[in-house]
Order: C-alpha cells, then sequence, then structure tokens
C-alpha cells in the first residue's frame, strides 16, 4: 500500500502533471507565475483545495452519487466552489498583502479545471480509496506547484536578460511554457509495460 501511494503521488506529480502535461490549471500557471513567492503561495492555496476537494469527491462518490449519479458534475462544483471561498476567506484575514497579489486568481481557483479534474478522474477513472485519493490530489496539487514555481523562477531570470524585444511579454511566456511542456512530456513513457 505504502509503495502504491507513493507512485499514486510521483505520477500525478511529475509523470501526469495536471497543467505540463494534460494543460489543466493554465489560467494560474500563466497568470500567477511571475514571481516565485506568489507561486509557491498560489501553488499551497491550490494544494489545500485539492485534498479538500479530493475528501469530498470520495465522500460523494461513495454516499451520495450512487443514489443520484446525474448530480456529480454539479456536487463537484458546489464542493470546489466552497472550499475556494473559504480559502479566499483564510487568506484574507491572514495575509492580505497575499491576497491583494493573488487578486483575482485566488476566485479563479473554483474554475481550475484542474481540480474539477483531479474530483472525476480521482472517483471514476481511478477509483481510488479515501487515501489514495488525497495522495493523488497532493500529488497534483505538488505537480501544479512546481509547474508554477520553474515558470516563475524563469520568467524571473529572463528579466534580467537581454530579451529581443521581439519576443518580450506574452510571445517568450509562452515560449517558456512550451519548453517546460516538452521536458515533461519526457516523463510520459515512465511506469508503462514495455
Amino acid at each position: 500500500m505504502n509503495q502504491n501511494v507513493f507512485w499514486i503521488l510521483l505520477s500525478a506529480m511529475i509523470v501526469n502533471n495536471f497543467t505540463l502535461m494534460m494543460f489543466l490549471g493554465l489560467c494560474p500557471f500563466m497568470g500567477v507565475s511571475s514571481r516565485v513567492g506568489t507561486a509557491v503561495r498560489m501553488g499551497l492555496a491550490n494544494i489545500f483545495v485539492l485534498t479538500i476537494t479530493a475528501i469530498c469527491a470520495w465522500f460523494l462518490h461513495n454516499f451520495v452519487l450512487p443514489y443520484a449519479p446525474y448530480l456529480r458534475l454539479i456536487s463537484f462544483i458546489v464542493v470546489i466552489a466552497s472550499m475556494v471561498q473559504i480559502t479566499e476567506m483564510a487568506i484574507k484575514k491572514l495575509s492580505p498583502a497575499l491576497f491583494r497579489q493573488l487578486g483575482i486568481f485566488l476566485p479563479l481557483i473554483t474554475t481550475n479545471c484542474a481540480i474539477l479534474g483531479m474530483a472525476l478522474w480521482q472517483t471514476t477513472k481511478y477509483d481510488y480509496t479515501l487515501i489514495q485519493g488525497l495522495f493523488y490530489a497532493v500529488g497534483a496539487g505538488l505537480g501544479l506547484t512546481l509547474a508554477l514555481v520553474l515558470m516563475a523562477s524563469i520568467r524571473e531570470n529572463t528579466e534580467l536578460s537581454d530579451v529581443p524585444s521581439l519576443a518580450k511579454g506574452t510571445a517568450l511566456t509562452l515560449i517558456i511554457a512550451a519548453s517546460l511542456s516538452l521536458a515533461f512530456m519526457g516523463f510520459s513513457g515512465l511506469g508503462s509495460a514495455s
């Protein structure tokens, strides 16, 4: 069991990275990745929301949705929106500066397709137990945080570099994102049978 959950965590974090392999969660990836500190905090907020969503999705899947399967999508969206609201209120109360830095991207966690994808895949595609689902959620959150931090660190370094004016701004950001995604595509064969 311990080895199994380790591989679930590693797979969600690196091999099947939601942002760099499946292109989910691109809104915070492009919007909040200009500073490493902000990227780490956004990643932590996502990990928290993913973890709580994983718990709620498992309980819904096992105790409510067998009786009303047509409520799957709407119930997951309600859970995600509620968790984001709680997270937003906590950050606003505990760290107003961080709340201002994250700006519109904090409420946009609600529409982050990575969180909805995690809830759906955890319960339907993989049918994980509660513990496996928690490791999957933490791995997905760590993968999103890794992608955010890598992107932010590269963007911070390019600010100090002599970049041609043609490639500055959005063009350079997209080139960096594509290069990171290409690098992570190299992990796509790990764990598959030969």
